[in-house]
């Protein structure tokens, strides 16, 4: 039986992101948002927490799929970089931000 994928999305106008496995989209999905609940992290400190959160239990490049989902969920807006140097990740968007 063919493995269903998900195509994800860029959040750079006119790039194309990398059809995945849909089964390791969720998962690394649920990870990265439950690590972006508690903080507003910088890319490599995200990138870091995931591998640490699910190193044992992922079979792939963990962060190949990090930065690949990463990268859907700001297409999407669920996620979003702040404007701070160095820039941060966060669940909240300028306009949510308080």
């Amino acid at each position: 039986m063919k493995e269903e994928t998900i195509q994800t999305l860029h959040p750079k106008e006119g790039k194309v992101n990398k059809k995945i496995s849909l089964e390791k989209y969720n998962f690394i999905r649920k990870n990265l948002l439950q690590i972006l609940e508690k903080d507003e992290l910088t890319h490599t400190e995200l990138m870091e927490k995931l591998y640490e959160k699910i190193k044992d239990d992922f079979v792939g490049g963990v962060q190949w799929y990090g930065e690949t989902v990463k990268l859907d969920l700001e297409a999407r807006s669920i996620i979003f970089r702040t404007k701070s140097k160095p820039e941060k990740y966060t669940l909240k968007g300028e306009e949510q931000a308080q």
